[in-house]
């Protein structure tokens, strides 16, 4: 191996143990500290929903590094301890080689710490998935998250589509014109859009409103008849007097 060759193998290892170390501390936050004594470790003993996010959370993390399958799987294994690792070896050891893959890998990992019931509730959960009183973006990433374990429901585009304009709110379905291309991104762009507009005339109607009513006050208080004013003290009365200014004749 040529000096230029085996320093540049040199660091891919050490960039490879230095991504290892991180997933590590990614895994301890995730799956908790190991305990102190019989623990098993690992993902061992973690809900379904920590296992899921353990295995999401470590392939977002390669799939940002550009690791191949292969680079995957090492990564995944090295990270497995204690039952977990024994759980994988025997996996392995009744395995054909060439289907040792990192997809592989995921499928038997969920159905040993995720389990199928998990996945069966998430499934009907997605099927009852509305946008309800969330906002369009609140309801689309729970949209993405569920359609995971929806996958054969809405495999395509279109049936992402429909599925996601179907949950949404009726006054928001209403207003958005009907869509040629079927593309569940451009969808959800609309959604967003036709949402914001509507947030934007109802807090103008709101101001409108409270103008209005100011102005309302303001002229019933100018309009307000004014009491007169009551005079203090006696009223001087004095001496009759004719129409005439005649003074009344005296025998």
């Amino acid at each position: 191996m040529s000096p230029a060759t085996e320093t540049e193998y040199h660091d891919r290892i050490a960039g490879n143990d230095t991504l290892s170390q991180a997933m590590l501390r990614i895994l301890e936050k995730v799956a908790g500290p190991k305990p102190r004594s019989g623990g098993s470790g690992g993902v061992t003993g973690v809900t379904p929903n920590v296992a899921k996010y353990w295995i999401e959370a470590k392939e977002r993390i390669m799939d940002d590094l550009d690791w191949t399958s292969e680079q995957k799987l090492k990564g995944a294994v090295s990270l497995l301890r204690d039952k977990a690792y024994q759980w994988w070896l025997t996996i392995k050891e009744g395995t054909q080689p060439e289907r040792l893959t990192w997809e592989f890998f995921k499928t038997a990992f969920q159905g040993k710490y995720v389990g199928a019931s998990y996945v069966d509730s998430c499934r009907r959960e997605f099927l009852n998935l509305t946008q309800g009183d969330q906002s369009v973006v609140k309801y689309e990433a729970e949209f993405l998250r569920l359609s995971r374990y929806a996958r054969g429901m809405v495999a395509t585009e279109y049936e992402h589509f429909v599925h996601f304009e179907d949950g949404l709110r009726d006054n928001l379905r209403i207003l958005i014109g009907p869509q040629r291309e079927r593309d569940f991104s451009s969808l959800v762009e609309e959604a967003k859009i036709t949402e914001e507009v509507k947030c934007t005339e109802h807090q103008n109607c709101d101001r409108e409103r409270g103008r209005n009513k100011r102005d309302s006050e303001f002229s019933s208080s100018v309009q307000r008849p004014k009491k007169k004013a009551r005079a203090d003290g006696p009223v001087k009365v004095g001496p009759l007097v004719t129409a005439t200014g005649l003074q009344p004749c005296v025998d």
